[in-house]
């Protein structure tokens, strides 16, 4: 359905802007997340799920005090099982979410020693007082009820995508068990239910924002406004700590009982055939579950058994958030690897909400070369929809995709609906496009806000997403113009835009030209350097000299911020 109310710009803010760097992402991928090396002459690679990131406190403590290096890489779980479905794997162990990914990607049985480190269920988490309001505090919940709150109106959540994230994915199997009666199996007969597809399809209906993985649908969450997300036990509990320390309201965590799923995190060994990596993998296996360090492990919220938690950790899992330390986990059956992919394939192309993309793809000539067959094989993944079920990445019938190719300006606008042979015309276009000329993106990301105004985004998952180098030689006034002349939605869209750059783990430039002096400097430094427009770098117009730079200062040797100095500037008046 089509909106001509410009206030839904603001809505764009949905998913904001994803800025993608072509080589640095790639480079990224290959050398690894975190690394932490203490002269060792072993190094164990670790293909991780991001949850492990709030472990790295006891990993570095391994490898400083065995002299073992360990260099951590974090993908989502259904990326692990892809990795261990290819031909090579240039990891020495795997450390997804659940051993549902083990099983289901381990054909070539190159896994060995695999053990559960720990164990975290996946529920909702909600706001105290919307938990309160819906009934849902000190007593059990199911679907069924998250659904009617859901179907009111009352209730949206944020939740990672079932066909990239363990968390989402296992929610959303969890839904249909549930859904289905609790059923000794899922079978593929009862998913051709049309009762389920009308209850599985408005109970997604409930999904506000998405991520590709847990961690990061924490920290989006922390950085927004939102009212619940589903994610393991034990982020929630994270997040509930941050929320304490700023003042804020907590969630309560919410136990779907006739639904619940559990992350039992297996580690294990891929054997590439070196018994010095796989020596070194036992000893840290042996170190992660040593009463000591599973103690510390239980002070990040994970579990280390299905029944209770250690007394002196009671203080982490908080009964006034909800948490049940003594709840026994009796988790769902899930289901044969076969009836799971069809379960995330019919997720992906009829259940989940219809997303509504723009693509704004650079060809302007710094792409000229490697740049360009990066974004053309990038969008061959995404619209030939082929390679997108590989990945599960396919299209709904509902989708709809704008691409939008730019150099100095944006080109033209193409425009597909569906997931037939009007979407896979739109990759003609990309191969067709050349690279040459200049580069502003945000004259890019400008068109893309006015192609989101065109519709009405509560029936949609919006999203504007830029597959660029990062160089641009355009100005961003007139992008934080659009902004501004929104008045308050503006606003709120400018620091929604934020977030979620912050969120998705990106340095954050606000070209906000500052150029005042004294108290008025201070203030301006204050609200883009700290709260809810905190940038990492900003730039300044110091017209009135060094005053106007000074209050800046402190920011940058206590806190690490940068600024970027207009001197000359190579616009014709200067």
């Amino acid at each position: 359905m089509k909106c001509k109310s410009l206030a839904l710009v603001g809505l764009l803010l949905a998913l904001a802007l994803c800025l993608s760097a072509c080589e640095t992402a790639q480079e990224s991928a290959q050398s690894g997340d975190h690394s932490f090396h203490y002269g060792g002459s072993v190094t164990l690679r670790i293909l991780s799920g991001s949850e492990n990131q709030e472990l790295e406190s006891i990993l570095d403590a391994f490898a400083r005090q065995e002299k073992i290096n360990i260099e951590m890489t974090y993908q989502g779980s259904l990326d692990i099982m892809r990795a261990l479905q290819a031909d090579s794997v240039p990891y020495d162990a795997v450390w997804p979410a659940s051993s549902l990914w083990l099983s289901a990607g381990d054909s070539a049985y190159r896994v060995k020693h695999a053990q559960s480190i720990s164990i975290t269920p996946v529920v909702f988490g909600i706001r105290q007082s919307l938990a309160e309001e819906l009934g849902f505090v000190g007593r059990e919940v199911s679907v069924s009820d998250l659904l009617a709150a859901i179907e009111a109106g009352q209730l949206k959540f944020c939740m990672t995508s079932a066909t990239q994230s363990n968390s989402g994915c296992s929610a959303y199997i969890g839904f249909l068990y549930a859904l289905l009666g609790n059923p000794e199996a899922i079978t593929s007969e009862m998913l051709a239910s049309d009762a389920l597809k009308e209850r599985i399809t408005s109970l997604l209906s409930g999904v506000d924002r998405s991520s590709g993985s847990s961690d990061w649908l924490k920290d989006m969450f922390l950085a927004g406004e939102y009212d619940a997300m589903v994610n393991y036990e034990c982020l929630i509990i994270s997040a509930n700590q941050e929320l304490e320390a700023r003042g804020e309201e907590t969630l309560y965590v919410v136990y779907p009982y006739d639904g619940l799923s559990l992350a039992d995190s297996p580690l294990g060994y891929v054997d590439n055939g070196d018994s010095r990596k796989e020596e070194a993998f036992l000893q840290l296996q042996e170190y992660l579950l040593s009463d000591a360090v599973q103690n510390q492990i239980q002070r990040t919220g994970r579990r280390t058994g299905y029944e209770g938690v250690s007394q002196e950790n009671l203080d982490v899992f908080r009964g006034e958030w909800g948490v049940q330390p003594e709840r026994v986990l009796s988790p769902i059956n899930m289901p044969a690897t076969d009836v799971l992919f069809e379960c995330l394939n019919l997720y992906q192309t009829q259940f989940r909400k219809p997303s509504l993309t723009v693509y704004c793809l650079d060809y302007s000539g710094s792409m000229l070369g490697e740049g360009r067959a990066q974004v053309v094989e990038a969008m061959s993944q995404i619209l030939l929809q082929e390679n997108a079920r590989a990945n599960f990445l396919q299209a709904s019938e509902q989708e709809i995709n704008i691409l939008i190719p730019f150099e100095g300006y944006p080109r033209t606008v193409y425009w597909a609906q569906g997931n037939g042979a009007e979407l896979e015309a739109l990759y003609t276009r990309v191969e067709e496009e050349q690279a040459g000329g200049g580069t502003d993106i945000y004259a890019a990301a400008l068109e893309g806000l006015k192609q989101l105004a065109e519709y009405d985004l509560e029936e949609y998952t919006p999203a504007i997403i830029l597959l660029t180098d990062g160089v641009s030689s355009g100005d961003a006034e007139d992008f934080l113009r659009e902004y501004e002349s929104l008045g308050l939605d503006g606003i709120r869209a400018y620091k929604e835009t934020l977030d979620y750059v912050k969120a998705a783990g990106m340095p954050v430039i606000a070209d906000i030209k500052r150029g005042d002096i004294a108290k008025t400097a201070e203030m301006y430094a204050k609200a883009h350097f700290e709260g809810d427009f905190e940038a990492d770098f900003i730039t300044l117009a110091p017209y009135m000299g060094l005053d106007s730079i000074r209050p800046y200062l402190p920011y940058v040797t206590a806190a690490g911020k940068g600024l970027f100095v207009l001197v000359r500037t190579s616009n014709p008046g200067a």
